[in-house]
């Protein structure tokens, strides 16, 4: 029988599933898409382009290792390296020495100039892999080099400046260039040696003899190098081209899986919370089978079976539009060039039969938990409680919603006496703790809300009254439909905030701490080590300075939960007191009136979140994963709008692939002579292009905001149409006692405004208890809300509240009228 009870309530009564399929297909539309993304992340790999003809590379692992702990607190993490890192060139005897090897070619790829333009050098050696001929003369001595440029002839020579300084050439042969730029090739050991990074090499390519498998060569090549090296073969060859791959798993890693997971435990809930409802709002059905005689275990059965003929269809249906979302997010993460564009999006039937499963469990364990009172108590008592909403509380959700507030509120006094990362950490878990308050406590929250909001709609009006005391004698009713918006409320404005509050105070350190007159975007001749020197010298300039700008990594955290931190950095080529001229970092502690070898000035925040203060050594990583520890000598207060590290750019050279000066920063007036050295701008300019590339970086917490923000949007309207539509034997009573339709009409939009309203108020309180100790923590100043924007989220919630119950009310009202009871 219960089978068939399923079969007939889904057949004759499909408009009773409605909003339970929409929410399953929604949960299962974000589990599937991050899903994706995860397994992407998981599976990435791209074809090699540098080392496509060399079967078997030796480099480095592009990722730093970092160990915390130990014994069974010990964890592990990787990191992906802002630049290169590189091999001892001593591995090259070793390899070549390998029974398997034809030969073994060193490969390094360095910048040089000429003539004020960009040129990317090689060691002759590489063409063996990459395939470039001669078109004349002959490979390059000690002294001379191959050019692939416009012009280039054999015989002449040429002045190519390298981070060494300028040098003559003599050119002994031209090639056609596959890449269509300038390029130069050295003979491979003066290119070990100009390339700034003495005896270190980018990679070994090994060509093998004939007749002996990569498979075979690999590990020969591996026993040789003996661990100093990691051995690529295949794709993975791509690997030992830079850390661009890595960068691309741990994005899609991080957006599947940090927060996938979270997006997953949301999508679950809210979908749980949409099945509970409508179990709940068929209590009159379940009431007469009782009555009837059906048994308690027959009645589960049928919510059993209800769901597992709308969960499957659901979750089957959702998993498309997931694919769609998965293409778009990846398709735009490529556009802004946060992906290697030769990688592909993995789509496999691992994370979509995930999604439908998710959503036939949170069916299956809301309807059962729903179903648990209604098959239980008597037939009488069931079928009083189908009409009438009981006014006791649960003992198991109600003493876990008041855990979870007070942990939340505890939570949020522990995170506002941290300060730097550990604040923010903490604050992640106290919008979770707040909403799980919020969904657990649904029935004492909303008649709170009922009690609170309804004191002003008691002056209203007759309608506004009769809003009112619905609102107080249904709490069950309310809590469902305010919950999805405290969600979207809460959810959304965390993210957005957190993005703005940087913004404003990053754009205000600018504002502050650029005090030079003009910046030159280095190139050309101003990127050469003589560039800061021209610059210096040129009339009506009193102070240059060179900055090398990268990153350096960073361990941050506490106890066992430590990790590496990518921090902006920038290399100072020039005095402290010119630094101080055209940069004021706002010195917290220390001096950097003596910034030398070995010395560092760092942001107070990261000092904080890396424990150290001034006059102690802080461990970190130099762009190529190369370990330091520098003393740190001061800490400002304006790394967020600047660069959160500072030391000498002779300290990072050896470390970058580039050791050439980002950018030269100047005090004084604007000589013609400074365009010769690079691109111009003034401080207000060079602070709008930084804000662009900020914008670029909060793309990603948008579309977070989006997703959560949008389902939980959804399923609020899903929610409150099911609600509404549910009334439709009030709705008709309150017309057959006499009310108009205009007043009924009224009732249902002032019902709408206390719920939005309520969600509106929750939702933000929750996203301020969050915002304030992390944004206290990451930047030291309290979260900045635009007010615009925070009117949208507000506005937005409002018209999906009033447009999600008025248009299913007069729905309800056309269809049945006054005797519809």
């Amino acid at each position: 029988m219960p089978n068939g009870l399923a079969r007939a309530a889904v057949r004759f009564k499909p408009a009773a599933f409605v909003g339970t399929f929409v929410a399953l297909m929604m949960a299962a539309m974000i589990v599937s898409a991050c899903g994706i993304l995860l397994e992407t992340g998981a599976r990435a790999s791209v074809p090699p382009t540098r080392y496509a003809g060399a079967p078997v590379v030796a480099a480095a692992e592009q990722t730093a290792h970092f160990v915390t702990g130990s014994g069974d607190s010990r964890s592990e993490s990787n990191t992906p390296l802002p630049d290169r890192a590189r091999i001892d060139n001593s591995l090259l005897k070793k390899a070549r020495s390998v029974p398997g090897a034809r030969t073994a070619v060193p490969d390094v790829t360095f910048p040089v100039q000429s003539g004020g333009k960009g040129v990317t050098a090689h060691g002759w050696g590489s063409t063996s892999f990459t395939g470039e001929k001669l078109t004349a003369g002959r490979a390059p001595q000690p002294g001379e080099v191959v050019l692939a440029a416009p012009g280039a002839a054999v015989g002449e020579r040429t002045t190519l400046t390298t981070a060494d300084g300028p040098r003559d050439f003599r050119v002994s042969g031209t090639v056609e260039s596959r890449q269509g730029a300038p390029t130069a090739w050295f003979a491979d050991s003066e290119a070990v040696r100009l390339s700034g990074h003495p005896d270190r090499i980018d990679a070994i390519a090994v060509l093998p003899k004939k007749g002996v498998t990569d498979d075979a060569l690999k590990s020969q090549v591996a026993h040789a190098v003996g661990g100093k090296a990691a051995v690529h073969t295949g794709d993975d060859r791509s690997e030992a081209e830079g850390s661009e791959l890595a960068y691309a798993k741990e994005l899609l890693t991080g957006i599947g899986g940090s927060f996938g997971g979270i997006a997953t435990m949301v999508a679950m809930f809210t979908a749980a919370g949409t099945v509970a409802l409508s179990v709940g709002q068929r209590a009159r059905e379940y009431a007469l089978l009782r009555a009837i005689g059906t048994t308690p275990r027959q009645i589960r059965r049928t919510i059993a079976t209800e769901s597992l003929l709308v969960a499957p269809l659901a979750g089957a249906v959702g998993v498309l539009p997931g694919i769609a979302l998965a293409r778009w997010w990846f398709g735009q993460l490529k556009e802004k060039g946060a992906l290697p564009q030769t990688l592909d999006l993995s789509v496999s039937f691992i994370p979509l039969v995930s999604a439908i499963g998710a959503a036939v469990l949170a069916a299956l364990l809301s309807g059962y938990l729903a179903a648990r009172r209604p098959s239980r108590i008597r037939p009488g008592q069931a079928l009083s409680e189908s009409s009438v909403e009981r006014l006791r509380f649960g003992w198991i959700r109600t003493p876990l919603g008041i855990a979870a507030a007070v942990g939340g509120c505890v939570l949020s006094g522990v995170a506002s006496s941290l300060t730097g990362d550990d604040a923010a950490n903490v604050a992640l878990g106290i919008v979770m703790l707040f909403m799980l308050a919020v969904a657990l406590l649904g029935p004492l929250v909303a008649r709170g809300c009922a009690a609170l909001f309804g004191l002003p709609l008691r002056g209203a009006g007759a309608s506004a009254q009769l809003a009112a005391a619905n609102s107080r004698t249904n709490a069950r009713r309310l809590a469902s439909a305010i919950t999805p918006i405290v969600l979207a409320m809460a959810f959304s404005s965390t993210l957005v905030f957190m993005h703005t509050s940087e913004d404003r105070v990053a754009a205000d350190q600018q504002r502050e701490g650029i005090t030079a007159d003009h910046i030159l975007s280095a190139s050309g001749a101003g990127a050469t080590p003589d560039g800061v020197t021209k610059a210096g010298r040129a009339p009506g300039v009193t102070s240059a300075v060179g900055l090398l700008k990268t990153s350096v990594l960073v361990p941050v955290g506490s106890g066992g939960d430590r990790w590496l931190e990518t921090a902006s950095t920038q290399g100072v080529t020039g005095s402290s007191r010119d630094l101080a001229k055209v940069q004021d970092l706002d010195v917290r502690s220390g001096t950097m009136a003596s910034l030398g070898k070995g010395e560092i000035a760092v942001d107070a925040k990261l000092a904080d979140s890396a424990h150290v203060k001034t006059g102690e050594r802080i461990a970190l990583r130099l762009p190529d994963g190369t370990k330091a520890s520098p003393k740190v000598v001061a800490t400002y207060g304006r790394g967020l709008g600047l660069s959160q590290v500072t030391l000498p750019a002779a300290d990072l050279k050896p470390h970058v692939t580039s050791s050439f000066s980002s950018e030269i920063w100047t005090k004084g007036e604007a000589p013609q002579a400074l365009t010769a050295l690079g691109t111009l701008q003034d401080r207000d300019g060079y602070a709008r292009a930084q804000s662009t590339e900020r914008a670029v970086n909060a793309w990603a917490n948008t579309v977070m905001a989006a997703v959560l923000g949008g389902f939980a949007a959804i399923a609020a309207a899903n929610t409150l149409v099911m609600t509404v539509l549910d009334r439709r034997r009030e709705l008709d009573t309150l017309r057959l006692i006499g009310s108009t339709r205009r007043q009924v009409m009224l009732m249902v939009r002032w019902e709408a405004l206390l719920v939005a309203g309520a969600g509106i108020v929750i939702g933000s309180a929750i996203a301020l208890a969050t915002l304030v100790p992390m944004m206290r923590g990451l930047t030291g100043e309290s979260p900045y809300i635009p007010p615009l924007l925070y009117g949208s989220f507000a506005g937005a919630a409002l018209a999906l509240g009033l447009a999600a119950t008025a248009l299913p009310a007069r729905a309800a009202l056309r269809e049945s009228g006054p005797s519809g009871v």
